[in-house]
């Protein structure tokens, strides 16, 4: 389409991927280098008025990759809008898509499926994209990591009083007299009041964020030329760290997590780093069971660690391991909400696996199903976590664990226990009709697996899920 002297615009599910579009699109030559790539952020109105008038203008006149800047840009008149599906949030892409067809673009739009479960359980069931509603928003209000924050901001707006409780529900004083301690709101008789000289947005984080992100800085320079979420900064500017950033990659040097820094130089290099790490899931509460096949499902609370261990070099082209660096990084831990399902020691011997196949078994499972979880709950696989294990010390049984990524959870687990009869078959499903034979990302390889999909038995897999529900896989 840009060699056709078309406009286009790029809609995909992050930033990473903005990136690595730009980057191979300047590569091949199909995308001319210039002022048409601009850094735009999508969540503020000014710069989408921004976009649209550039596209109007013509000034931006070969293409645009962005970060889901969608629900809230006037593309009318664009020759093609070429909607990149990469394991984006299902609500959203329905809604986005209507949207685009109501824009009445001159050309069609392209949707273009990524390699995973997830692209690939739709395109075999189309009806879910055109015949499907979109779906009701999953959310947790009540969470204190969610609302506390709010409180927060609304208590800058105006003072909260008792009477609000109407609004933010039983929990308000307790996340009220909570704030006050760290010092974010004063308590007064007459309620709780923002005393802060600065905004209420510039002391809190109302995007879901863990900390105060980390800035991306030039070493040369000293300019800043991004930044990342706290949550994910050991995964992604760990020392070693290939960035992308504007379609150009970038080195990091130095990562100093207690300074909320990291400090890169310009390069090119043929490959890109994927994280290695570690995690561990202990249950702190179980909140709900039930019979699911000859398996039991359940919900609750965990504690989750994570550590990042490593990270390997990857051929940018075949995507062919180089070599793997360990790092000696901190272990971070957070309380959250899982579902888990625990495979019975009868199924397990009606398989007859080995250790080794079984556990090869539950980790391609569980890959699957989280890459499936979206179709069911309006998330990203990025938003959710698992582990299986073929003896957790929690439950004394083989165990897949999935589970929210956010600190008090966001509600995902908690839908995909509700939704788990439906979930689960999907992931059988798409374990049995991927044409692949040994795994492949359309079905049980993760591209955010810590241990760079080691052990995964797709058959076995399909095998297990199938003991569990009871069915019999269609081989």
């Amino acid at each position: 389409m840009v060699n056709d002297g078309q406009q286009v615009i790029t809609f995909v599910a992050s930033r990473t991927q903005a990136e690595l579009i730009t980057h191979y699109g300047l590569q091949s030559g199909s995308i001319p280098a210039g002022g048409w790539r601009l850094s735009i952020e999508a969540s503020l109105a000014a710069d989408r008025r921004r976009l649209e008038e550039l596209l109007r203008s013509g000034e931006l006149a070969k293409g645009r990759f962005d970060q889901r800047p969608e629900l809230g840009v006037d593309i009318s008149g664009l020759d093609s809008g070429g909607h990149q599906r990469l394991s984006g949030h299902l609500g959203l892409v329905l809604a986005a898509g209507w949207t685009r067809r109501a824009r009445r673009a001159r050309r069609p739009g392209v949707l273009i499926a990524r390699d995973g479960p997830l692209d690939a359980h739709l395109f075999d069931h189309p009806e879910l994209i055109f015949d499907r509603p979109v779906e009701r928003t999953v959310l947790y209000p009540g969470s204190p990591y969610v609302l506390g924050p709010h409180l927060a901001a609304a208590a800058r707006e105006s003072a909260l009083t008792v009477e609000d409780e109407r609004w933010f529900g039983p929990t308000m004083r307790t996340l009220a007299d909570r704030l006050t301690e760290q010092g974010l709101l004063r308590a007064r008789p007459s309620g709780w009041y923002w005393t802060r000289p600065e905004r209420a947005v510039d002391s809190i984080d109302l995007r879901g964020t863990i900390g105060r992100p980390v800035e991306i800085i030039e070493t040369e320079s000293g300019r800043v030329i991004g930044s990342v979420d706290r949550g994910a900064a050991d995964r992604t500017v760990h020392e070693g760290a290939v960035y992308l950033h504007q379609g150009e990659q970038w080195l990091v040097t130095q990562y100093l997590p207690a300074d909320g820094v990291a400090m890169v130089r310009r390069v090119e290099r043929p490959y890109y780093t994927q994280p290695m790490g570690i995690s561990e899931v202990r249950i702190v509460a179980e909140q709900a069971r039930r019979q699911l096949g000859a398996g039991v499902i359940c919900r609750g609370e965990v504690e989750l660690s994570s550590q990042v261990t490593g990270y390997l070099r990857r051929d940018a082209i075949t995507g062919d391991v180089w070599d793997e660096t360990p790092l000696d990084l901190p272990v971070h831990r957070m309380t959250t909400q899982s579902m888990w399902w625990l495979v019975p020691d009868a199924v397990v011997a009606r398989l007859a696996f080995s250790a080794v196949r079984l556990g090869a078994a539950a980790h391609a499972a569980e890959h699957t199903a989280i890459g499936l979880l979206p179709a069911f709950a309006p998330c990203d696989r990025w938003d959710i976590g698992g582990l299986s294990t073929v003896l957790h010390p929690d439950t004394n049984l083989c165990t897949i664990f999935v589970h929210d990524g956010a600190p008090g959870g966001a509600g995902f687990a908690e839908r995909g226990f509700e939704v788990a009869e439906d979930w689960w078959r999907a992931t059988l499903e798409r374990l049995v009709s991927c044409d692949c034979e040994v795994g492949c990302p359309g079905c049980c390889v993760s591209p955010k697996c810590g241990n760079g999909n080691q052990m995964l038995d797709k058959g076995a897999a399909a095998e297990l899920v199938a003991a569990l529900l009871e069915e019999v896989a269609p081989w």
